[in-house]
């Protein structure tokens, strides 16, 4: 094969009191990719639709994340004839906060480890695709683009050597998510973040992640809903989303298990027991913003278990 269609999907990441090392997949949104091998060396991305983004190589996600791995691939194979071309169709837009960067990074990556024989393993894909996060919001983090690659909850044990555990993920967990049409930009919202935090927080922080991973396991649905606090990170980035206080309050009174800030924001989301529950958690969303004067979209989906996928095409 020359050439593939690749559908990488949006990501929740930090999911509440796992910040930088949490994340789960979406079944919806998705971005699309078009990638063609050549034999001309380089990388060039021909079109892009549904936003604009940067032309210049050292700004841009897809040819970071897409470099680091022509790169390594040139090293083993000594091949220097390689490149490849792009279209790509953004779903998920950027600055929404559920992982646009990483749709892009994850996809581009895993795409062209697929139209090479597949010559790197998946801890190598994300090591790829982190690059293109650097480029986003300065920093290599892998919570969103693990799950984008690997597929449903995701757990980052470590960065130094990176580590990287799928969760076990109950079949009733959904995801509704709002996303106010305001741009965070994940840079900015980490430079508000404290540099040192109490021991007392750390230590709540701790066993809300020790108790989500333990509800997950045990689909244990009460506890993954006494988990979602977060203590650290929450407070200080709430104030840059409107009614967002109103949002978990009044979603978790009508039947929602928890949630928070997606990402850096502005998205939120919350998780439900079942479409039902998460469906009427959609529509009390709707309900809330529909009163503010800031333009939003909501989307309702359950954790894609795959990740991204591609196909050939016709």
């Amino acid at each position: 094969m020359n050439s593939i269609k690749i559908f990488s999907p949006a990501t929740v990441a930090n999911l509440v009191c796992g910040f930088d090392v949490i994340g789960l997949a979406l079944d919806f949104p998705k971005d699309e990719i078009f990638l063609s091998k050549s034999n001309r060396p380089g990388i060039r991305i021909n079109k892009i639709y549904g936003t604009s983004l940067p032309n210049d190589p050292k700004k841009n996600v897809v040819f970071n994340a897409l470099q680091s791995l022509l790169r390594k691939y040139q090293q083993k194979k000594e091949k220097n004839n390689i490149g490849f071309e792009i279209e790509l169709i953004k779903n998920i837009h950027p600055g929404s906060g559920i992982g646009s960067s990483a749709a892009s990074s994850a996809g581009v990556v895993y795409g062209a480890n697929v139209l090479l024989g597949n010559p790197f393993n998946t801890m190598q894909l994300i090591r790829f695709a982190m690059e293109g996060e650097r480029v986003a919001s300065g920093t290599a983090h892998a919570d969103n683009v693990a799950p984008a690659i690997m597929g449903g909850m995701t757990l980052v044990r470590s960065y130094k050597p990176l580590d990287i555990t799928k969760l076990h993920t109950p079949k009733e967990l959904w995801v509704s998510i709002i996303h106010p049409q305001i741009e965070i930009k994940t840079s900015d919202a980490r430079e508000i973040l404290k540099k040192k935090i109490l021991m007392t927080d750390a230590i709540q922080q701790w066993g809300n992640i020790g108790a989500l991973v333990a509800g997950l396991y045990q689909e244990n649905y009460r506890l993954i809903s006494r988990s979602l606090e977060d203590v650290i990170v929450e407070p200080i980035r709430a104030v840059l989303i409107p009614a967002f206080y109103e949002l978990k309050i009044k979603c978790k009174e009508i039947g929602a298990l928890g949630g928070g800030i997606s990402g850096s924001g502005p998205s939120v989301f919350m998780l439900s027991r079942g479409t039902y529950v998460a469906q009427k958690v959609t529509e009390m969303m709707n309900r809330i913003y529909s009163t503010l004067k800031v333009d939003y979209k909501t989307y309702t989906s359950p954790i894609n278990q795959q990740g991204v996928k591609w196909s050939e095409i016709e």
